[in-house]
């Protein structure tokens, strides 16, 4: 899926494999704070440093007066994930559009690597997906049957539909994807 501006040649990783393929890589994802807006940019230059940025997206739908305009939009604005050394920081901090990296004190904190993987899955399967308030209470469940099967995460409904919510404790945001009841059970 590409940017909606064909003047960026950044693509947003929106495929399976594009992040599980860098799985073996020595070094942990690690979450990146970005100016507002300029996740593609952070993303862009991080890239033509030889690193491997993944930027998560979804499908966006906004109707203006006269049209609907549908643009791939980050799923966690103002945030951009990233493998990189955590010893060799200052190519990763002088990228354009890189604000800091998410640490715990002075040491740059690692994100869960099922984290990104839950993520990566849901926005693989094709669901109607979208951020969501994060979440820290409420029961937690296991997809055993359709394109989710094996992700874990937060069963809640919203209206008549039910929806499963990941979280990246890191960042303290959420996504959510709209799924069956029937697809998932108790943890």
């Amino acid at each position: 899926m590409q940017l909606a501006s064909s003047s960026v040649p950044y693509q947003y990783a929106d495929r399976r494999r594009d992040v599980l393929d860098n799985t073996e890589s020595e070094f942990p994802w690690f979450a990146l704070r970005t100016r507002s807006n300029f996740e593609n940019v952070a993303a862009l230059s991080l890239q033509n440093r030889g690193l491997k940025p993944y930027l998560p997206a979804y499908r966006n739908r906004r109707r203006w007066s006269d049209r609907i305009v549908v643009s791939d939009t980050p799923l966690f604005r103002g945030y951009v994930f990233c493998r990189f050394n955590p010893t060799d920081r200052l190519s990763v901090l002088t990228a354009r559009g890189v604000i800091s990296i998410v640490s715990h004190g002075t040491e740059p904190a690692p994100v869960d690597e099922r984290e990104i993987e839950a993520v990566q899955t849901i926005l693989c399967s094709g669901l109607a997906t979208e951020p969501c308030p994060f979440l820290r209470l409420g029961q937690t469940v296991r997809v055993v049957r359709g394109a989710l099967t094996g992700v874990e995460g937060v069963l809640v409904r919203k209206k008549s539909d039910f929806r499963l919510v990941i979280s990246v404790t890191m960042l303290q945001r959420s996504v959510s994807v709209e799924i069956e009841r029937e697809w998932v059970s108790v943890r």
